[in-house]
């Protein structure tokens, strides 16, 4: 998109991050899934844009950024239409000095994530923000 032109051609980021999230189901009864690393790790790599303006109205200096998604894969699909670009470490130098282009903004590879349920609680705010106990897999109904 013509806003993000100049942002791909010089300020490209990765973002880190240890999963998202993605719901199912009807209103009123959404399920979450989790989804982070394939493999384990700790940390995914969502390819990413920055930008640092002006807002025109406060007169403020922001700095913005953006995660990048592409369409589905076929794996994604139940969950979701869309999903974030996940990078491997091989393509981080190629990512941010602007070798790679948009080759790189596809589905990532089945194999890249693993997805289970988790509680309904993530989607609340308040007690309990901080209880490990939300990433847990949980059977449907119970989630």
């Amino acid at each position: 998109k013509p806003m993000f032109r100049t942002a791909f051609k010089k300020h490209r980021c990765l973002i880190p991050a240890s999963g998202f999230y993605e719901w199912t189901g009807g209103k009123g009864d959404k399920v979450p899934h989790l989804f982070t690393a394939g493999d384990g790790s700790p940390v995914l790599a969502f390819a990413g844009l920055w930008d640092h303006w002006t807002d025109p109205e406060s007169g403020d200096d922001v700095l913005s950024a953006t995660i990048i998604v592409s369409g589905a894969s076929e794996w994604m699909t139940p969950f979701h239409d869309r999903m974030p670009v996940l990078l491997t470490p091989d393509d981080f130098d190629g990512w941010l000095s602007g070798e790679l282009g948009p080759e790189v903004l596809k589905p990532a590879a089945e194999s890249a994530l693993r997805e289970w349920g988790v509680s309904k609680r993530v989607n609340r705010t308040g007690d309990g923000d901080e209880d490990p106990t939300l990433f847990d897999a949980v059977e449907s109904e119970a989630a």
